[in-house]
C-alpha cells in the first residue's frame, strides 16, 4: 500500500469530513468542525495538520495546532480498514515535528475515557494521563454534536 502524506489545507475539508463521519466514535460538532471552523483553524495553524492519502483518497488525518505556547491535537482518525499499518503514528510524528519547528515543546489532547482503542493508541505513543488536573469546558453557545457512543450527555 502506497500512502502519501501532505499538509492539510482547507481544500481537503470534504475528504477529511467524510473520514470523520465514517470513523466510529469521532466527536465532531456542527460549529467547530464545520467548513468555516476548520478553515479558520487551518488559517491560524497552516503547517501543523496532515492528511494521509491512498490513491488520492483521504484515509487518515490529524488536526493539530497551537496557541503560541501549547500544542493541541484535536482530531486523529484513520479509516478502520487502513489501521494497523502505522499511518496514525506517522501522522502524529508529522504533527509533533511541525509543532516543534514552530517552537512548541508540549502537546495536549483529549480522549473519551470509554474509547479503549484510542486510549490504547495514545498510551503506545507515550501520551500520559494527567491525574492532577480537571479539564473544564463551557460552551459559549449551544453546540450540535454528531452522535457519539463515547460522549456523556
Amino acid at each position: 500500500m502506497n500512502v502519501e502524506y501532505k499538509v492539510m489545507t482547507a481544500e481537503d475539508y470534504d475528504g477529511v469530513y467524510e473520514l470523520w463521519t465514517n470513523t466510529p466514535g469521532m466527536g465532531i460538532n456542527s460549529t467547530d468542525d464545520s467548513r468555516e471552523g476548520i478553515e479558520k483553524y487551518i488559517k491560524r495553524n497552516p503547517a501543523t495538520s496532515f492528511a494521509a492519502l491512498v490513491e488520492g483518497k483521504i484515509i487518515g488525518a490529524i488536526l493539530a495546532g497551537h496557541d503560541g505556547r501549547r500544542g493541541f491535537i484535536q482530531h486523529l482518525a484513520v479509516l478502520p480498514e487502513f489501521r494497523k499499518h502505522g499511518i496514525a503514528s506517522v501522522l502524529v510524528d508529522k504533527a509533533m515535528d511541525a509543532l516543534e519547528e514552530e517552537g512548541i515543546h508540549k502537546v495536549a489532547l483529549l480522549a473519551f475515557k470509554k474509547n479503549e482503542l484510542g486510549n490504547s493508541f495514545w498510551d503506545k505513543m507515550e501520551f500520559k494521563i494527567r491525574e492532577d488536573i480537571y479539564y473544564r469546558n463551557k460552551s459559549i453557545h449551544e453546540l450540535e454534536y454528531r452522535a457519539n457512543p463515547y460522549r456523556n450527555e
